[in-house]
C-alpha cells in the first residue's frame, strides 16, 4: 500500500496520550489502525514468576520493539497483522493477538516510541503530549488502584522507584524528536481537531 501515514504519540504514563489516541480512532473508527506499545512487551514465559514482578516496564529493553518495527513495515505494504497483546496479572504476553487491517493511516501511541531510532524513522507526524508531573501521577493512581485494584503503597512505589527515573532518563529527553506538542493530551481539543483535520486531508 502506497502513502501511509504514520502518527505517533508518545507521553509519560499518565500524560493523556492514550485519551489523545481514542479520541482520533474513535472519530475515524475502523478507517485507520491503531497500535499500542504497550501490546509489545517482550513474552517471559521462560522467566519465574518471582523474576518477572521485578519487570521495570518503563525501560526501553521490556518491549519486543523489533516486532513492532515489523508490524508497521508490514501494514505500510498493505497487509494485515497481528498484534500480540499483554497480560499484566502474569507479567508476560497473553494467547490472545488482536488483528490490525492495513489502512492508509496507523496511529502508534505508548511512552518510548521516539526513544528508538529506528522505529522514529518510520514515524511520519511525532507527536509529544507534555503533562506537568502532578497530573501524571495523580492520573496513574486513580487509574491504578480503581480499575486495576493495586493499593496506593504500591503505585507511589513504583512511581518513585522506576516510572520517575524512566520518565525523567528516556521519555522526557525523546521529546526533542517531536514535530509537535501537544499539552495536557486528550483534554486538549484544539489539537485534538487539528489531527484529525490531518487525517482526513490524507484520507481524501
Amino acid at each position: 500500500m502506497n502513502n501511509v501515514l504514520v502518527i505517533g504519540i508518545a507521553g509519560g504514563s499518565g500524560s493523556g496520550k492514550t485519551t489523545l489516541a481514542k479520541n482520533i480512532c474513535n472519530h475515524f473508527s475502523d478507517r485507520i489502525s491503531i497500535l499500542r506499545h504497550d501490546d509489545y512487551y517482550k513474552c517471559q514465559d521462560h522467566i519465574p514468576m518471582e523474576e518477572r514482578i521485578k519487570t521495570n516496564y518503563d525501560h526501553p529493553h521490556a518491549f519486543d520493539t523489533d516486532l513492532l518495527i515489523y508490524h508497521i513495515d508490514e501494514l505500510k505494504a498493505g497487509r494485515d497483522i497481528y498484534s500480540p497483546t499483554y497480560d499484566y496479572s502474569h507479567h508476560t504476553r497473553a494467547k490472545e493477538v488482536r488483528e490490525v487491517k492495513a489502512n492508509k493511516v496507523v496511529v502508534l501511541e505508548g511512552i518510548l516510541i521516539l526513544e528508538n531510532p529506528a522505529l522514529r524513522d518510520r514515524l511520519d507526524m511525532k507527536i509529544f503530549v507534555d503533562t506537568d508531573a502532578d497530573v501524571r501521577i495523580l492520573r496513574r493512581i486513580l487509574r491504578d488502584v480503581k480499575e486495576r485494584g493495586r493499593s496506593l503503597d504500591s503505585v507511589i512505589n513504583q512511581y518513585l522507584g522506576t516510572v520517575k527515573p524512566m520518565h525523567e532518563a528516556f521519555v522526557e529527553p525523546s521529546k526533542r524528536y517531536a514535530d509537535i506538542i501537544v499539552p495536557v493530551g486528550g483534554e486538549n481539543l484544539v489539537a485534538c481537531q487539528m489531527i484529525i483535520d490531518r487525517i482526513e486531508k490524507h484520507l481524501n
